[in-house]
């Protein structure tokens, strides 16, 4: 039996302090309470950048141009109801103030202290890439 392949974008937004930008998924959501990187489901017929640009438009207030975005790397993971692909690209510029559109709590957090946070499965291996990047 085969699992339902969910695609995923997702951004590691950093600042002038070299600090990632992580969300809390609100409790009404699955995996309640854990902190993940901004981003969302990629809709039918859309390119990841163009996920990110409209999530992170929606969800935090702020406009991304699509040569700002830098694929870093993937993860691929089996939750017991699906199977989830998700593309993390970098993003060191953007337009506005970062705010909570959502209600989510927000962390501006050192990469090195990533681990501090308790994160979904997939998130979890990403967070050594970007230890190795900045």
């Amino acid at each position: 039996m085969s699992a339902k392949i969910l695609l995923v974008a997702a951004c590691a937004l950093v600042d002038a302090d070299g600090r990632v930008l992580i969300a809390q998924r609100p409790a009404d959501k699955t995996m309640a309470g854990l902190w993940e990187f901004p981003g969302g489901k990629i809709d039918d017929g859309e390119r990841p950048e163009q996920t990110l640009i409209r999530e992170l438009k929606e969800e935090l207030g702020i406009t991304v141009s699509e040569d700002c975005l830098a694929p870093l790397t993937f993860a691929s993971h089996s939750y017991p109801d699906f199977h989830l692909l998700m593309p993390l690209y970098v993003c060191r510029r953007w337009q506005g103030t970062v705010t909570a559109r959502e209600a989510q709590l927000l962390a501006w957090v050192k990469p090195n202290r990533l681990r501090d946070y308790e994160m979904p499965p997939a998130d979890v291996p990403l967070v050594s890439h970007l230890i190795a990047l900045l």
